[in-house]
């Protein structure tokens, strides 16, 4: 069995994938800035207790990082608990997509492997939405990936309403079907919900304009952004488990059977 990590600024998924590429698990547990290595594998070995899966049949590892300070614990874990020292996804590593960026240490692991996993099943050109603190929009031409663009998330948006607003309260996003609403939390989700529908359209559009092609599959990942979509002009498919999708490709593409 494969076990792909991705450590993102608010959540790590651990995913257990089998030989044949079928999905076992995923779990998603809170990204910790102060993780130990004992902490760490407590935290793997009681995913897998929760699972009923056995951490001897892991084969290989596989990890995408966005959090430097804890990457270091990860790898020294996963050494611990299977024995061999886990892929990381940066720089040298295989993907079968030309990447046209001019630093390639600053293209984001998470944006990498959802990328390779959206060109491996899905229609080019494509354009990868991965929304999670910050959405990025990825444009793929024909196993090219031709660059992207980046906007704060939508929680972003509602803490700094609220943080910087004396009379606006704490929220989370909900279901929202009119922007008129008829109460502060009301206006305030429509207001964000809508606004980013908006911009999640415009930022399409332009993206095809710039590559001179429009997007044969708009795809979106991520956890924070499922209710939007309805409200986007724009077809965007939704596929949770893209980004770990991409791990397990990579790691596919970079290891010997």
């Amino acid at each position: 069995m494969i076990l792909a990590i991705d450590i993102g600024n608010l959540g790590t998924t651990i995913a257990l994938f089998q030989e044949d590429g079928t999905l076992s698990f995923q779990s998603e547990l809170g990204t910790d800035l102060k993780m130990t290595d004992d902490r760490c594998a407590i935290d793997l070995m009681g995913v897998f207790q929760l699972y009923r899966a056995e951490l001897s049949n892991v084969k290989g590892s596989i990890l995408s990082s966005v959090v430097p300070n804890i990457t270091a614990a990860y790898l020294r874990t996963l050494r611990r608990l299977t024995g061999r020292s886990p892929l990381v996804v940066g720089p040298g590593l295989k993907t079968g997509l030309n990447i046209k960026a001019e630093i390639h240490d600053q293209l984001g692991s998470d944006i990498v492997a959802a990328a390779v996993a959206a060109a491996a099943l899905y229609p080019t050109p494509a354009i990868v939405i991965n929304s999670r603190t910050a959405v990025t929009f990825s444009y793929l031409s024909d196993r090219a990936f031709e660059g992207c663009a980046i906007m704060p998330g939508m929680d972003i948006a509602l803490g700094a309403l609220s943080r910087h607003g004396a009379q606006l309260p704490q929220i989370s996003m909900a279901q929202v079907d009119t922007p008129l609403g008829r109460n502060t939390v009301d206006s305030m989700r429509a207001g964000v919900l809508y606004g980013y529908s908006g911009a999640f359209d415009r930022v399409i559009q332009a993206l095809e304009e710039a590559a001179g092609a429009p997007a044969a599959t708009v795809v979106a990942t991520g956890s924070q952004t499922s209710e939007i979509y309805r409200h986007c002009r724009r077809e965007i498919r939704y596929d949770h488990d893209l980004l770990v999708k991409g791990l397990y490709l990579l790691y596919r593409k970079n290891v010997r059977r």
